[in-house]
């Protein structure tokens, strides 16, 4: 069998079938046998070993839930039985650190450790970090093979190795959701950039240098913001990289940050597994390395990755695999940088909300109120997953699993009408709103008319925070972005101050900061308790 089959791993259910392949002796055939508890022979499949590497497949017919169930590979003489087998539902869990970071290191982790053993149908692998040049058949190496969960050996191994919180939590409360039981395959490497998770396709289709070695491969770092954005919400921040955009990101670039190294060493060799979904946890390293092709890289990548485990699983992973994924939480609380802003933005394709025309299929849990200054592991590693892993749930069931009912995001605005006589802008949201902080400034807005004091007051909003904003722009030169501060707020509105700019607004934001709130204080959530995502 491949590196990724073994005793106590989980198939993924009807309606696919699961894909079972491996090495064997060119020529050949393999029969492959599912056996029961009893011994009593389920199915039996024959794959023939080809070339050129000598693998042979098979896709085993679709399985309800349940087991043990015993898996047999017979070549001539030889045979390998792997045992303790469950048919249940596959997510693939991707990332860099907060997606590597373990069970012993979030809030609780005591409890969190303590409940393992109440958790035996929810089981775990996870793939050892690796990068390759050039796209792999197999894994080269496994950090845990697949395992019942424990306490010690396997949920706290340790720090950012195995076995990944937000994954954990999520595959735990997707069982207790489903009642199925849950394979989880963990797969992320602290520090990466999406470009290193990226096959060359997806570097080609968003204009990113495939090369990895050549000096003078040009990325423009920073430039280029009004990637898909309304020419009015233009703006070209400065470079936040100690790079010009005139020198080569990859003389800075090295191992597992290099262009599609972890795609041809980590994904690639997954592709024949059938899969029901996609957990992803990734984006800090990408707010200091081509922030403003994320709203290409993203999609592209899903997109990418989709194709190719339906391709690798022969039609059985579905075209629109669900891909769930966390928005960006917070790093600096006092930084006037905004790439984290714009980061969390380009994750939705510039739209603010998912699924959309652009990302179907997908979920999002916002984690911006979720920072935690005081994580002993440096405030851009939040402690507080479980919340993440919840918000993760709700989309998994509503996109996922097709809970029509569920709420699983936060208001978001459908419309603003502008009261020009009072200076007022009424904001309409999609659902009913609870305003946790009326006072955090959170709103900001840009308008057409300049006054030289209106761009005067736009110091440092308040501590750090950012407030609702407007802007106030003249053709020429724009102006700083102004708060706008909240007047009231109603069931589904929220009314603004346009306090320096009465005419024309061409831009409303909202929590555009690197560190919008405090802890579960953002400005505006839903009845459910699911925060407002950021708007641009």
């Amino acid at each position: 069998f491949a590196s990724y089959y073994g005793d106590h791993m989980v198939l993924q259910k009807k309606p696919s079938g699961a894909v079972v392949w491996g090495h064997g002796e060119l020529g050949t055939m393999v029969t492959v046998t599912l056996s029961g508890a009893s011994g009593l022979i389920i199915m039996e499949k024959t794959a023939q070993v080809k070339g050129p590497s000598g693998t042979w497949t098979t896709v085993l017919d679709p399985m309800a839930q349940g087991g043990p169930y015993a898996l047999t590979a017979e070549q001539g003489l030889e045979n390998v039985t792997l045992q303790d087998i469950y048919f249940g539902d596959v997510w693939l869990c991707s990332g860099q650190s907060n997606m590597a970071m373990t069970v012993l290191q979030v809030a609780n982790a005591s409890q969190e450790l303590a409940a393992a053993a109440r958790y035996p149908y929810v089981r775990v692998f996870a793939a050892a970090p690796a990068r390759s040049d050039v796209e792999l058949e197999d894994l080269e190496q496994i950090d845990l093979p697949w395992s019942v969960p424990t306490a010690a050996e396997n949920l706290g191994h340790g720090n950012f190795t195995y076995f990944s919180a937000v994954c954990w939590l999520l595959g735990r409360s997707l069982y207790e959701a489903l009642g199925s039981p849950i394979g989880l395959v963990e797969v992320a490497w602290g520090g990466t950039p999406i470009e290193a998770w990226s096959s060359r396709r997806v570097l080609q289709a968003c204009g990113l240098p495939e090369d990895t070695g050549r000096e003078g491969s040009q990325i423009s770092l920073c430039h280029g913001a009004c990637f898909n954005l309304k020419p009015a919400l233009c703006f070209a921040p400065p470079l936040n990289l100690a790079l010009s955009s005139s020198t080569s990101p990859h003389q800075h670039l090295s191992g597992p940050q290099m262009p599609s190294v972890l795609w041809n060493a980590m994904i690639h060799p997954l592709l024949n597994m059938t899969l029901r979904g996609v957990a992803w946890y990734q984006g800090e390293a990408n707010a200091f390395l081509n922030t403003d092709q994320y709203n290409c890289t993203f999609p592209a990548l899903i997109a990418d990755w989709r194709r190719a485990f339906h391709t690798g699983s022969a039609g059985q992973t579905e075209p629109l695999l669900p891909f769930g994924f966390v928005q960006l939480s917070t790093y600096r609380r006092r930084s006037a940088d905004d790439s984290f802003a714009r980061l969390r933005w380009h994750q939705t394709a510039d739209l603010g909300v998912v699924p959309n025309a652009r990302m179907p299929s997908t979920f999002m849990a916002v984690a911006m109120d979720l920072g935690d200054e005081r994580s002993p592991y440096g405030s851009i590693h939040p402690r507080d997953k479980q919340n993440v892993a919840h918000r993760l749930l709700l989309g998994a069931r509503a996109v996922a699993y097709g809970d029509k009912d569920l709420v699983f995001q936060g208001p978001y605005p459908t419309r603003a009408i502008l009261e020009v006589t009072r200076g007022l802008l009424n904001v309409t949201y999609s659902q009913e709103l609870i305003c946790r902080q009326r006072d955090a400034p959170a709103f900001e807005v840009r308008s057409g008319i300049l006054s030289p004091e209106s761009c005067e007051r736009d110091g440092n909003t308040d501590g750090g925070f950012s407030p609702p904003q407007v802007c106030c722009s003249s053709q020429a030169s724009p102006c700083q972005w102004l708060l706008a501060p909240v007047v009231a707020v109603g069931s589904h509105t929220v009314t603004l101050a346009l306090s320096g700019c009465r005419t024309l607004v061409l831009g409303l934001r909202y929590a555009w900061a690197e560190w919008p709130c405090e802890y579960q204080a953002c400005p505006l959530y839903n009845p459910q308790g699911l925060p407002a995502p950021p708007f641009l």
